[in-house]
């Protein structure tokens, strides 16, 4: 039986108010501002859209798993100026994860860690669906393999 799930970026508004702030500012909360010179490379954690060459991105720290458990985790993101969160359709998997070499990290209802597979974009839904064909799986969080940053949360659907 597949396993539907659904993607899900950060929202947007956690970040209001970031492209506001000064380059001093920015470095105080460990941030900084920084212009895009190649395509890909500046993955934007809000759009789940690769930022353009010329486009300004933050790269700022940020705790994408907020757990009780050992499993609590944070690290460094980029989002873009004015960057909406999608929403993505049933088992859609956005372009951005297509093309690179990705991490999956299964947890289960206490933040867990229950599996953790490799797999490379154009696989991903099927790696989606082998992951939560364990059923104590709640959640899994997609990183990037290369660097292994924090890209985006699954949930089931």
């Amino acid at each position: 039986m597949e396993a539907n799930f659904k993607i899900k970026s950060l929202n947007h508004t956690e970040f209001s108010g970031y492209f506001e702030l000064t380059d001093l500012e920015l470095e105080k909360i460990g941030a900084i501002r920084m212009t895009v010179d190649k395509f890909p490379g500046f993955p934007c954690r809000v759009s789940l859209e690769d930022a353009q060459i010329g486009e300004e991105v933050i790269l700022l720290p940020y705790s994408h798993h907020k757990t009780t458990s050992p499993y609590q985790a944070s690290g460094p993101i980029f989002i873009r100026n004015r960057a909406n969160t999608p929403t993505f359709e049933i088992n859609e998997i956005p372009l951005m994860l297509n093309h690179r070499l990705l991490s999956l990290r299964g947890y289960d209802k206490n933040g867990m860690m229950k599996e953790a597979s490799v797999a490379e974009g154009n696989t991903l839904k099927e790696s989606i669906i082998r992951t939560f064909e364990n059923e104590k799986i709640e959640y899994i969080h997609i990183h990037n393999a290369r660097p292994g940053c924090y890209n985006c949360l699954v949930e089931r659907a």
